[in-house]
């Protein structure tokens, strides 16, 4: 195969890019990479028309003298037997807009790919390049973490100042009446109770040995006057009835 590849990066950029192996696997789409194991070694899904075809494989980089780069891949079937191997060779060259990626070499494969049609498979093949080879582009541009004795310390100067420590705010304590007030208050309230007990007294009745005794009760000699009248007339009257018999018997 042969194709064409344009990146809007400079070739040494994309150099150090393929020198990487962590960035080459990061930079092929959909490749999920198996926990400790070497980069570029996992699981991917290639989607080929409507069909999906996941692989077990691992893919490598190489430095060539002159220049180039040699990427090998090999690939199990995840649910099968079929097979994948390519061997290509990327070549770099500088352009007025970036990198110019030139990609030959043969790509063998067996199982369910080789059922399909080969324009599906053509157009998944290219498709699944050109993303890796812009991906490459992009895991470029990232910039490399700065080593702790590459970090200009700015001079005392340029330091910025400490800012002032600011005071706590004061915390608001509740309102305590002072002890006097609350004498005054107490000594207030025992006084009105004290008055109000002595109003009391002199105005209720002595009791016990200085109680008044009480006026004898005249209901019993009203009662007495009330039948002695009809009797003493009664009296009379028999007094006078008895004399006048006694005068005619005489």
């Amino acid at each position: 195969m042969e194709h064409l590849v344009y990146v809007p990066a400079p070739a040494s950029r994309l150099r150090g890019a393929l020198a990487d192996p962590a960035r080459v696997a990061r930079a092929v789409p959909g490749l999920q990479q198996d926990a400790g194991a070497a980069p570029g070694t996992g699981r991917l899904k290639v989607r080929v028309g409507s069909h999906s075809i996941t692989y077990r494989g691992s893919v490598r980089v190489t430095a060539h003298d002159d220049g180039s780069y040699a990427v090998d891949g090999d690939a199990t079937e995840a649910r099968g037997t079929g097979t994948v191997k390519l061997a290509l060779t990327f070549r770099l060259a500088d352009t007025d807009e970036g990198c110019a990626v030139s990609v030959t070499g043969t790509v063998s494969a067996g199982g369910r790919v080789a059922e399909l049609p080969a324009e599906a498979v053509e157009s998944a093949a290219t498709r699944l390049l050109n993303r890796f080879v812009e991906a490459l582009g992009e895991a470029a541009e990232e910039p490399e973490p700065a080593s702790i004795f590459e970090t200009e310390v700015p001079p005392p100067s340029l330091e910025p100042e400490p800012e002032p420590e600011t005071e706590p705010e004061p915390v608001s304590e509740p309102v305590v009446e002072p002890l006097p007030e609350i004498f005054a208050e107490a000594a207030h309230a025992r006084r009105t109770m004290i008055g109000r007990s002595a109003e009391e007294v002199d105005h209720a009745p002595p009791r016990g040995r200085y109680a008044p005794v009480p006026a004898p009760q005249t209901v019993a000699a009203a009662s007495a006057l009330r039948w002695a009248a009809p009797a003493a007339a009664l009296a009379l009257a028999s007094a006078i009835v008895v004399t006048r018999a006694l005068r005619r018997r005489r």
